[in-house]
């Protein structure tokens, strides 16, 4: 009998693409960010809100916002439903989250579900704007801003980060694993024309 384990692997790892010379478009793999979902049980989101801001130390979203306090951030996806990622990839967050929220929330594990990737650089916006029908200029787009949406006819969750420290807007976007061959063919092409730079992360 096999005693090997089987180990996480990104959906974007090993896919290929073509690129000029350039370096306008900066994709990073995400693939040590947990990720799960967290609906509000009925009756239960003032209890909900009230737990996050104990145990959490933020104000959950009202909106398609993201909001982070150290490694732990709550996008919100919808009215009483939230993706939330944390930092370090364990794979015992999503039940360690449910025990917590468990009287007030349901809790989902998506890290097997959905790959993250993050993107910058100069033309990161001219890029996106092949693919998404979003303004995401940032008088529209802020800083904390989120928006669930189709990225080539693929569904994704967008939103933005603090910008780089050269002043390049960053943004993240979570697609599903069954999916992201078809999101990585659109945003290389995408990018192909300024340069696309690819870290496994």
């Amino acid at each position: 009998m096999s005693t090997r384990t089987l180990g996480y692997r990104s959906g974007f790892a090993g896919l290929d693409f073509e690129s000029g010379p350039a370096q306008g478009v900066l994709a990073t793999d995400r693939p040590a960010v947990s990720l799960a979902t967290v609906l509000s049980r009925r009756g239960r989101l003032v209890e909900l809100r009230d737990r996050a801001r104990s145990e959490f130390a933020l104000e959950l979203p009202e909106g398609p916002r993201r909001v982070a306090a150290g490694p732990l951030a709550f996008v919100g996806t919808g009215p009483g439903a939230w993706l939330v990622t944390a930092e370090g990839g364990d794979p015992e967050f999503a039940a360690a989250l449910a025990r917590t929220l468990e009287s007030c929330a349901a809790v989902t594990d998506q890290s097997g579900a959905h790959a993250l990737l993050r993107l910058s650089g100069a033309q990161i916006r001219s890029t996106l704007a092949k693919m998404l029908p979003l303004d995401l200029h940032p008088r529209v787009f802020a800083i904390g801003a989120a928006a669930a949406t189709a990225a080539a006819q693929v569904p994704v969750l967008v939103w933005r980060l603090e910008d780089s420290p050269a002043g390049l807007a960053v943004f993240e976007i979570a697609v599903a694993r069954s999916l992201c061959v078809s999101f990585w063919h659109s945003l290389t092409q995408s990018a192909a024309e300024f340069g696309f730079v690819f870290s496994p992360g």
